[in-house]
């Protein structure tokens, strides 16, 4: 049962496995030549890779580490008292590194207080320990934490998101290939863009498509045309309620990926004077996707913004 997951039975162990650009993975090669790891703060969308690199740092350096999860509010502050101290205090006896690591999963799930215990904590035990903080969102992160850190942005942007795809569509075959998974390489090169630069979410997804034996275009129909078209009819009805239900109902889906599918719809829904204004919006709500806390909300701001002022046919 622990090898289940396909997330965690093909986790790269080692930074040469980690798909990352080119730059940002000779940074963490430059850590190992060194034989050195500074306090680290890695941001980058959901999925990318961020614990993934601090763990393999952290065995090609042969340094003890703890894994404590942000999200996990309740107990947090808790765990950074006892178990993180107790753990940043003592000695290692068994380790090849100079120091600790502590890696703090989601740190931009923590509030402002417990950051602040967090820089406490990482001046007290700097001799012995080093912190790596992942986020998703770097502007929800204290300054005081961002000084005490290097901070590494894992940029997906033009070239670099092309490479990327590239090497984790041959990635995936070679893990459909192992799990004798038969499949389309086109269909599986559209499900890798739908979600990328998630590659959690493109696995998960991957694993549940392939209990049926094979990934075709059958997989491509979880957000059919007929789905959009119910959407717009409730927006040109309205229907705040519909409207709610529907983002609801699929949320899961990329954020980017649905709004751009509403872009392409708008054209034939809406009367002409509404599209330029429809852009407008689109291009906000699309922006502040990447710093919201909560995209469910972000994403029906942005129909209900689109039904009120914007004139279907």
């Amino acid at each position: 049962m622990k090898d289940f997951l396909w997330v965690e039975k093909y986790r790269p162990q080692t930074i040469e496995e980690c798909i990352l650009p080119d730059e940002t993975k000779d940074i963490f090669s430059g850590f190992v030549e060194q034989g050195e790891i500074p306090n680290l703060l890695l941001s980058g969308t959901a999925g990318i890779g961020k614990t993934t690199i601090a763990k393999a740092l952290c065995t090609h350096l042969g340094a003890d580490y703890i894994l404590i999860n942000g999200s996990d509010e309740g107990r947090f502050l808790d765990t950074i008292r006892d178990k993180a101290k107790s753990f940043a205090s003592t000695v290692s006896l068994t380790s090849s590194s100079a120091h600790k690591v502590i890696i703090v999963d989601e740190a931009d799930n923590t509030t402002p207080d417990v950051q602040l215990l967090l820089r406490a904590t990482i001046e007290e035990f700097q001799k012995n320990c080093r912190f790596i903080f992942t986020c998703n969102f770097k502007n929800k992160i204290i300054d005081p934490l961002h000084s005490r850190t290097t901070v590494i942005d894992f940029n997906t942007s033009g070239k670099v998101k092309q490479q990327m795809a590239g090497k984790f569509l041959a990635r995936c075959e070679q893990i459909l290939q192992a799990e004798g998974v038969d499949y389309s390489t086109k269909v599986l090169a559209e499900l890798i863009m739908k979600h990328f630069p998630d590659f959690r979410r493109t696995l998960n997804e991957l694993q549940r498509y392939s209990s049926t034996g094979k990934i075709d275009t059958g997989i491509m129909a979880v957000q059919s045309d007929a789905s959009y078209s119910a959407l717009m009819s409730s927006m040109k009805n309205k229907k705040f309620t519909d409207v709610k239900k529907w983002v609801e109902q699929n949320v899961d889906n990329s954020p980017a990926h649905i709004m751009r599918a509403v872009y392409d719809k708008m054209y034939t829904a809406l009367e002409k004077p509404s599209i330029a204004a429809a852009v407008l919006i689109i291009a906000e709500y699309q922006y502040k996707s990447a710093f919201v806390a909560d995209q469910e909300i972000n994403l029906l701001a942005c129909f209900t913004q689109l039904m009120m002022e914007c004139e279907f046919k």
